[in-house]
């Protein structure tokens, strides 16, 4: 990608610490609008918000330098039996949400958009998902978890990096996709539309 100026679209550290290992060079500019979930599916909602955080930041920096842009955004969600679950409110919520997943499967979506300008700027997007089981978990566990603090930025309440890897009984899909950002489909889309 030499010429271009890579961006993320998010504060995530754990999206960033992904975009490193692949030896991506960028900086972060996290998206400022108000986000809008749109469709009722959770890829559908994932996309949309992925799209929307890229396009403000595009829209944001577009006209700042001479160098090309290339701006990526990116949403997580978890869903478990119909329910969407994003970042929990407060702690209260992230144990209704630990309560919900444990001793059971539930799926985590991501959706990513890409803008970047040619001669006009263009764009794709995509949504990754993968399975999670989670072990059965005490009342105690849970509350300690969430007295971690770990949960309350994460979607679904729980990092499966972080203190919750002791309760993941096994995944099916990319583990990538479940920290934050499937870094090694989003390589491929670029590397496939010959933009590395």
């Amino acid at each position: 990608m030499e010429g271009y100026r890579i961006v993320l679209a998010s504060a995530s550290p754990r999206r960033r610490e992904l975009l490193k290992q692949i030896g991506l060079d960028y900086e972060v500019c996290p998206s400022h609008g108000e986000e809008q979930r749109a469709g009722s599916a959770p890829q559908e909602m994932v996309l949309s918000l992925s799209e929307q955080k890229a396009q403000e930041v595009y829209e944001r920096l577009a006209a700042q330098d001479g160098r090309p842009l290339l701006v990526i955004g990116a949403d997580t969600l978890v869903a478990c039996d119909g329910v969407v679950l994003g970042k929990p409110k407060d702690e209260e919520d992230a144990m209704g949400m630990l309560r919900l997943l444990q001793g059971r499967s539930h799926q985590v979506y991501t959706g990513v958009t890409v803008i970047w300008q040619e001669k006009e700027p263009r764009r794709f997007s995509f949504f990754e998902c993968t399975q999670v089981e989670f072990f059965p978990m005490q009342e105690e566990e849970i509350r300690a978890y969430v007295a971690t603090g770990e949960p309350m930025d994460k979607a679904g309440a729980y990092g499966i990096q972080g203190k919750c890897a002791a309760h993941i009984k096994g995944i099916l899909g990319d583990y990538n996709n479940v920290v934050g950002l499937p870094v090694g489909r989003l390589y491929q889309e670029l590397h496939q539309r010959r933009i590395l």
